[in-house]
């Protein structure tokens, strides 16, 4: 039966189909994640330019949302970059697969960097969760414990060390602090400048996003920050979003100079532990690039990334610039095609006009040249 996709703003979604939608999740636990909760689609729908959610339908009947936004000629996941995963919400087996959805779209390119759902051309990338049963903290971190001795007691002999050269330490979860959050954005816009990334704060509506996902929090979903502090010296924060059960990781910031204390380790440590008293059970870490996410892993999960295009010779020159690349080192095209991707698929989500799209576009490719010269530079 012939499947149909009709686009409504987020604001236009009706009681029904939010209540449809909660259903789909609540029945498949791939979408175990906030951002699958319609409240977020909401949330980035009121901030983020050209928003909008593809209504799947067959036969008359709903099968399957997916929020998006558009870019010019690309479709991206809605709150890209700040969407760690999406999909198309629909019962299992129902809904259609990410090149399908991007026929029905009709869409010159829809790009995903944390695709959950089928797929027939999506590279897979791990995931990192910490899942705790129903004993809380301690079994977990027993286990872990167990299993990176070395890795944990050089962690408590960092918090001891910390607290005797500041101060008492304190951790607090949950907090809704307008300080804390400017804190952390200022930290990480730091960090991007110091690692030539591009500033994905300096938009202006990703802050807002983070800020009214904070404001309108409740207990059930929303976004959060937990901060530690040794004496009176805030070391470590990091905001965080929920829903149900589930703490997914999203903005970490710590003050420079202190990596030797571990700050940001033992905040996630701390989070997990309070966090488990809040009846927390999934601790999502993202996509497991970072080596330390591997101490905290017990629960990878699979999710997607790809680039849809539609046929023509966009795709072909795409693949003949690598096959080039390819030629100068194994795969290094490949690699070289996926970091400039994400650089400029971040760029192209958060910068709306076209000269600011333009300038971090060109500081991207100089990045990249830079990186690409190192790389061949003899030893």
């Amino acid at each position: 039966m012939h499947t149909t996709a009709d686009l409504i703003a987020p604001e236009a979604l009706t009681p029904e189909m939010l209540a449809l939608w909660r259903a789909m999740v609540a029945a498949d636990p791939v979408f175990d994640s906030p951002y699958f909760d319609p409240r977020f689609t909401q949330a980035a729908g009121r901030v983020s330019p050209g928003a909008k959610v593809a209504v799947f339908q067959r036969g008359g009947r709903i099968v399957g949302f997916l929020p998006h936004q558009t870019r010019g000629a690309t479709v991206q996941p809605l709150g890209a970059p700040m969407s760690d995963y999406h999909g198309v919400i629909a019962f299992a087996g129902e809904g259609p697969d990410l090149e399908e959805a991007a026929l029905l779209l009709r869409a010159p390119r829809l790009a995903v960097g944390g695709w959950v759902g089928p797929s027939r051309t999506a590279g897979q990338r791990p995931t990192v969760r910490a899942e705790l049963n129903d004993d809380g903290f301690e079994p977990w971190y027993a286990e872990r414990r167990a299993t990176f001795g070395k890795f944990f007691k050089d962690k408590e002999r960092a918090r001891r060390s910390m607290q005797a050269e500041f101060g008492d330490l304190r951790v607090e979860v949950g907090m809704n602090d307008p300080a804390l959050l400017a804190w952390i954005l200022s930290m990480k816009s730091e960090q991007y400048r110091r690692s030539a990334r591009h500033d994905v704060f300096a938009c202006g509506w990703t802050r807002d996003l983070l800020a009214d996902l904070m404001r309108d929090a409740d207990a059930d979903f929303g976004g959060s920050i937990a901060a530690l502090w040794a004496g009176d010296n805030l070391m470590a924060a990091e905001y965080s979003l929920h829903a149900g059960s589930s703490l997914h990781f999203w903005f970490p910031a710590y003050t420079p100079g202190l990596a030797r204390c571990s700050p940001g380790i033992l905040l996630t440590l701390d989070t997990i532990r309070q966090g488990a008293d809040r009846g927390w059970k999934v601790f999502d870490f993202g996509v497991g690039e970072e080596g330390y996410k591997k101490y905290f892993n017990t629960g990878s999960r699979m999710v997607g990334e790809a680039v849809v295009n539609r046929p023509g010779l966009r795709s072909a020159l795409s693949g003949a610039a690598v096959a080039a690349v390819n030629l100068a080192g194994e795969g290094r095209g490949e690699r070289l095609r996926l970091s400039v991707r994400r650089r400029l698929g971040a760029i192209e989500a958060c910068e709306i006009d076209a000269l600011n799209q333009l300038k971090g576009m060109a500081a991207a490719a100089g990045a990249a040249v830079g990186k690409l010269s190192r790389d061949r530079a003899p030893a």
